[in-house]
């Protein structure tokens, strides 16, 4: 999704034209809206375990994509509509291991207008290390975000 609809997003998590970002790929695999990641030695919070700005990261940015394509699946929609966080809570259930990849798994909640709630789980060695509950809000003119993706 980021590379078709944003290739020029700088966004640290979500931005293919962030050569330092997390740079994440998000797709529809059937009702599941997934992305995979491979963690990197920088991406360490102690050894062998991910940071957990990372994992917040990962878990927002993932969110935030769900919560657009959502919004481009049911107003039935040819651009990605300018979203961000509104309101965001993560739990961090376990350490999340370096050494292996890490699946990101979102769907959204409710839709109400310009509004999307979206729960994800990150996932790794076939266990949830953390849990997320977020809020992502269509914006428009005036708002600085307003046509990020362009």
């Amino acid at each position: 999704m980021q590379d078709r609809y944003a290739p020029q997003a700088i966004c640290f998590g979500c931005g293919p034209a962030n050569e330092k970002g997390l740079r994440i790929k998000s797709r529809w695999e059937g009702d599941r809206f997934v992305a995979r990641f491979r963690p990197q030695p920088h991406h360490a919070a102690f050894p062998g375990v991910l940071n957990g700005g990372i994992v917040g990261a990962l878990l927002d940015c993932h969110s935030n994509w769900c919560a657009l394509t959502t919004l481009m699946r049911e107003r039935k929609l040819a651009e990605a509509p300018s979203t961000v966080t509104a309101e965001f809570h993560v739990k961090l259930a376990r350490p999340t291991p370096m050494d292996a990849e890490v699946l990101v798994v979102a769907r959204p909640v409710s839709v109400e207008g310009d509004k999307v709630t979206v729960e994800a789980q990150l996932e790794a060695l076939g266990k949830v290390t953390a849990r997320c509950t977020g809020v992502f809000v269509a914006v428009g003119p005036g708002h600085p975000a307003y046509h990020r993706w362009s």
